[in-house]
């Protein structure tokens, strides 16, 4: 039988806030000493830092510009052959899933479904009827405004949607078609706002016993003006109160990562308890990042920083090799849906832009190149918008009077944007020709800007060039090509490794 598969997607996860990543605080334990039995990427990239876009980038291996649904609302417009769900069913898998969705799926196209959002339960045609206890939690999280709770949350863990996600999904297990492979997305909402735990979490990592933050306010300028902006909008909605409150949240949301470090705990010792964690590969990710108080700001927005672009990923159980950290293979999560394919013998969709990690996983050779740029993008298009122009945040509905506030909205989301990462250096350019290069090493935050260094001349031009071949890797070959054109694709996504086509008739028919 085909091995059962495990997504579990945590939402707006920031990638360096774990022991294993050199944060001083313990955060998630369980997660860290799993992951040395595993395959734990250091530096695995989202597509796009906002939820709907990547997510529907790991469903179907395309990028935003491809798949085209580039914002939190345009789902209907995801443009794909066929997609994660398309390959498991035909393949003979039963699918759940247990928790937020936010992608181009319904609910109905689940074989088993127990939905939720950021606010509470969200329906769905296998859903369990909430209690009445969990009816109060949700009118309780409906009363943050989205933003965060100052004193603990209500009632214990139990009522806490991982923890509900994680019943749901053992649920599942425990009733599905035992003849039949299975594969279940859990994916938590948090630690997205509204920054809320309760206790033991919420006192686990008070405010003032925090690590200090390097950036602040004074390095927004360099950031570019929707950084400023941004910040400028915080200060609307939080007021006098903004640095106390942005502690809590930092506090909070170290207390949401140990609750679904204990969830995944719990998981992965449910699998072991029925024998399935040999046979099921399991994979730990996050759709983006969060500021979490870096440069004075918190959720995420503008541009493409390595706060909010790269994110945990970490493989195990299934024909997955013990390697711990992997360091320096730049991996996406466009690479889900290949990897899937490969690992159960599927054919890889047209137009999937993603490759196959299953050689990483196992240990194997690796074709030189293969991963060596991790590539993410932003931006519906347009010119940017700014201060001078009409569109008010409150008549856009980005704000409500100002008492909350939607970091993803027309101001942060304009324009066109692409980073590309090679190696120590990140490059960073707009389409108005508006450039960053940053050392990583030495400047972890990105805030010393090298793009008019002359010292730097000959690095940006490699960087740039790796980005260009990165944005024409990137570029749609849907629709097919017809006539006698053939579009000639490894048949696991990659680029450099050569191979000649069985078959040259297979694409563009």
């Amino acid at each position: 039988m085909k091995p059962n598969i495990i997504i579990v997607m945590t939402d707006q996860q920031r990638a360096s806030l774990r022991g294993s990543e050199g944060f001083p605080l313990d955060t998630m334990p369980f997660l860290d000493a799993w992951a040395e039995s595993g395959a734990d990427f250091a530096c695995a990239y989202t597509p796009n830092p906002s939820c709907l876009p990547a997510r529907v980038s790991m469903f179907t291996g395309r990028y935003p510009s491809a798949h085209r649904a580039r914002t939190n609302h345009n789902g209907m417009d995801a443009l794909y052959t066929a997609d994660l769900l398309d390959v498991l069913h035909a393949n003979g898998y039963q699918t759940a899933l247990c928790g937020k969705n936010h992608t181009h799926r319904k609910p109905d196209d689940f074989d088993y479904c127990v939905s939720n959002g950021h606010l509470g339960g969200e329906g769905g045609k296998n859903s369990v009827p909430p209690t009445e206890e969990e009816q109060a939690f949700d009118r309780y999280l409906q009363s943050t405004k989205f933003r965060l709770s100052a004193d603990p949350a209500p009632g214990d863990v139990t009522l806490q949607y991982p923890y509900r996600n994680v019943t749901h999904a053992l649920d599942f297990i425990d009733t599905r078609d035992r003849q039949k492979p299975f594969f279940a997305w859990i994916s938590f909402s948090e630690p997205h706002n509204p920054y809320q735990v309760p206790r033991p979490y919420y006192d686990l990592f008070p405010p003032e016993s925090l690590p200090p933050i390097t950036t602040g306010p004074a390095d927004l300028p360099g950031k570019g003006p929707r950084y400023v902006w941004m910040r400028s909008m915080w200060e609307k909605v939080m007021g006098e109160g903004i640095e106390e409150e942005t502690a809590r949240i930092r506090s909070n949301y170290l207390g949401m990562l140990r609750l679904i470090d204990d969830q995944f705990k719990r998981l992965i010792e449910g699998l072991r308890e029925r024998g399935l964690e040999k046979d099921t590969l399991v994979v730990f990710l996050s759709d983006h990042g969060d500021f979490a108080g870096e440069y004075g700001l918190i959720r995420k927005g503008p541009d493409l920083c390595e706060a909010l672009c790269r994110i945990p990923m970490v493989f195990g159980g299934a024909q997955v090799a013990p390697q711990g950290k992997v360091p320096g293979r730049m991996v996406s999560l466009v690479d889900i849906l290949p990897t899937v394919c490969d690992l159960i013998g599927a054919g890889l969709p047209f137009g999937c832009q993603g490759k196959s990690l299953l050689p990483l996983l196992e240990g194997r050779d690796i074709p030189e190149g293969e991963w060596d740029v991790a590539y993410s993008e932003s931006g519906f298009s347009g010119l940017y918008w700014d201060e001078n122009d009409a569109l008010d945040p409150i008549a856009e509905g980005a704000t409500k009077c100002y008492d909350t506030f939607d970091c993803l909205n027309t101001w942060t989301q304009a324009g066109q944007v692409r980073m590309a990462r090679k190696g120590d250096y990140k490059v960073q350019l707009d389409m108005m020709g508006s450039g960053y290069l940053y050392y990583l090493p030495e400047d972890p935050h990105e805030v010393h800007n090298l793009w008019d260094s002359p010292e730097h001349t000959a690095i940006k031009a490699e960087m740039l060039a790796g980005l260009s071949a990165a944005i024409l890797r990137a570029q749609d070959p849907i629709p097919a090509p017809r006539h006698r054109y053939r579009v000639k694709v490894h048949p696991k996504g990659y680029w450099f490794e050569s191979f000649h086509s069985p078959d040259p008739g297979v694409y563009g028919k």
